[in-house]
């Protein structure tokens, strides 16, 4: 049965990042926003769901490690693992809104979290409010800047003549394709983790952290496959920012979470810490303002020292 679950879960995972990424895309052509943006805030809202889903239902049950380690997981895996994948089959050209703005809010929301945590080891009411607070002014921010698509790139007729109820139809059911096939991907997971015995924290920080970053890699590669990298950039950017600012928000809003495996201070956070703060010199590296394949031989590998320290 976790196999059946496991292997519907990525079926689902595949097709609903296909609808979601025709709904976005023609929404972003709709309402003159550039693909950046509607990637950091539609298509990373609805990948971010599944986050969203196992974090509340965990903290309700008095699992609070399974929501830390879930979102935590997440966004390493969506940079160390989901966008290593992505440069190694295609290179990204970086637009300098992606330092001056994108990155930024990224490190600022993780360092807020983390000094967060850090205080006393957990995640208040008050302060997941701060958190979420702190989301709908980017948010706005975004979505009042309009910039023009800062990412050149060719669109297919197919988006530009999806009609009005179409669009609704594709977020609508692509969403919650998402969010069902990580939920079944995510209890597959789990029960055949449990039954050799992994602890709370490690079964959130390896397996639900990559089953739940599945929808990003999924929306990043039909993205590739559409041409629309930037969406698949903006995707990954926004997605950890959701996590932090909206799922620990929400869910700490919800249920106030506390720390119970203090490995999730003493290594995780500083791992998600490193790994969201080494993208900006990768920009760097020639050619300049492009991440390539060499980024992401350098991000995989690691995720694999990541994994492995946690795993032992």
């Amino acid at each position: 049965m976790a196999i059946f679950s496991i292997i519907l879960g990525f079926l689902l995972l595949i097709k609903g990042g296909d609808w979601l990424m025709k709904s976005s895309v023609a929404l972003s052509l709709k309402f003159s926003l550039s693909r950046m943006v509607i990637g950091m805030t539609v298509v990373s809202f609805a990948t971010s769901a599944p986050e969203l889903i196992v974090s509340i239902q965990a903290a309700l049950s008095g699992h609070s490690d399974i929501s830390l380690g879930n979102v935590i997981g997440s966004n390493i895996a969506n940079i160390g693992f989901v966008l290593s994948i992505v440069l190694l089959i295609t290179s990204i050209n970086i637009n300098k809104t992606f330092y001056l703005t994108d990155w930024p809010m990224m490190i600022f929301s993780s360092i807020i979290f983390s000094i967060m945590i850090y205080y006393d080891s957990k995640i208040s009411s008050i302060e997941g409010l701060i958190l979420f607070m702190f989301l709908i002014i980017f948010i706005v921010y975004l979505i009042n800047k309009k910039s023009s698509n800062d990412f050149v790139e060719d669109s297919s007729e197919e988006f530009q003549e999806l009609a009005n109820i179409k669009i609704f139809l594709f977020l609508l059911i692509g969403g919650f394709s998402l969010w069902l096939g990580s939920d079944l991907l995510v209890k597959g997971s789990v029960d055949l983790a449990e039954n050799i015995g992994i602890s709370d924290r490690v079964i959130a920080i390896t397996v639900v952290s990559i089953g739940t970053s599945v929808p990003e890699l999924s929306a990043s590669l039909v993205a590739i496959y559409k041409n629309e990298k930037a969406i698949s950039l903006g995707n990954l950017i926004g997605s950890n920012i959701f996590n932090i600012m909206a799922v620990m928000g929400i869910t700490s809003m919800i249920q106030p979470i506390k720390v119970i495996d203090k490995g999730i201070l003493n290594n995780d956070l500083i791992w998600m810490l490193v790994i969201s703060f080494i993208i900006l010199p990768l920009v760097f590296i020639k050619p300049k303002m492009k991440l390539g394949r060499l980024s992401g031989i350098i991000l995989i590998c690691i995720y694999l020292v990541f994994i492995y320290r946690v795993i032992l």
